[in-house]
């Protein structure tokens, strides 16, 4: 199992980030989680047996997942989670 962690910024709160990245998420059979943080960033943490639906995860959160989002930053790192059965928000 492959599991990584994002800090996404930019244009990423109030945009409906989130809930495009569950959506996402879910398409692509990507189990985890999406939170916002208090310094306007979004965090995620991302798991599949597949390096290629993460690699492609990655390129359509770096593309803002929805047009009113904009992507400045995405920081991607090795992590080390309990697993995750689906994907979901967190409010």
């Amino acid at each position: 199992m492959i599991k990584l962690r994002f800090i996404v910024t930019g244009k990423v709160q109030g945009v409906g980030f989130r809930w495009s990245t569950q959506s996402l998420a879910m398409e692509l059979g990507i189990c985890g989680q999406v939170w916002n943080n208090d310094d306007g960033s979004v965090e995620i943490l991302a798991q599949s047996d597949s390096a290629t639906r993460l690699l492609l995860f990655e390129k359509k959160l770096r593309q803002g997942v929805n047009s009113l989002a904009r992507v400045d930053y995405l920081e991607k790192s090795p992590a080390d989670f309990k697993n995750f059965n689906n994907f979901s928000v967190r409010l």
